[in-house]
């Protein structure tokens, strides 16, 4: 089994036991996910030159990343095919779009309070019956090699090991929504 799967299985794990156990008794906030990940503070955005939220510029920066390794893993192509040809063709147009959507996600799904995530629920965004831009039904396996995929976009943005696996508990809390065969 691969190591860094492992962790994830026993970060999730852990997580989860918090998550039950936790009545919130004497309990001081915890900062989110999104603010553990750099949170509100305004920093500059290579991408525009202007300032972004550190942690929309890290979230995007592992969006980006992820992309990439998805592009390059053939298990994972075939659900991108029209990403990936328009892409090849020149035309960057539905890459910023689902950059910008990933983003958006990870952002409110993190805790993020300043942003919204306003595409499809992800039982409609990963049936190609309702999404034509998605290919394929999604199986376990090439929803597990996605999550590697989130993994080594991470690890490419020296995010924390602590932090992919509650990014990796995050993602595991959505395989039933996408994962559809």
């Amino acid at each position: 089994m691969n190591t860094k799967f492992f962790l994830f299985l026993l970060g999730f794990a852990c997580l989860t036991t918090f998550v039950a156990c936790d009545d919130d008794e004497g309990m001081m906030d915890e900062p989110t996910l999104y603010e553990r990940l750099g949170g509100t503070e305004m920093v500059s955005d290579p991408a525009t030159g202007g300032m972004i939220e550190a942690g929309r510029l890290g979230l995007r920066s592992v969006v980006d990343s992820t992309i990439f390794v998805i592009a390059a893993d053939p298990e994972l192509q075939p659900y991108f095919a029209s990403l990936l040809m328009e892409v090849g063709n020149g035309n960057l147009t539905n890459l910023a779009v689902l950059s910008e959507s990933l983003t958006d996600f990870f952002c409110v799904a993190t805790g993020a309070e300043n942003f919204t995530y306003d595409g499809m629920d992800m039982v409609s965004a990963h049936d190609p019956a309702q999404n034509p831009r998605m290919a394929l039904k999604a199986d376990n396996a090439s929803y597990d090699a996605f999550i590697n995929a989130v993994v080594a976009g991470a690890n490419q943005n020296s995010v924390p090991e602590a932090l992919i696996m509650e990014v990796g508990a995050l993602l595991e809390t959505l395989r039933a929504d996408v994962v559809q065969r």
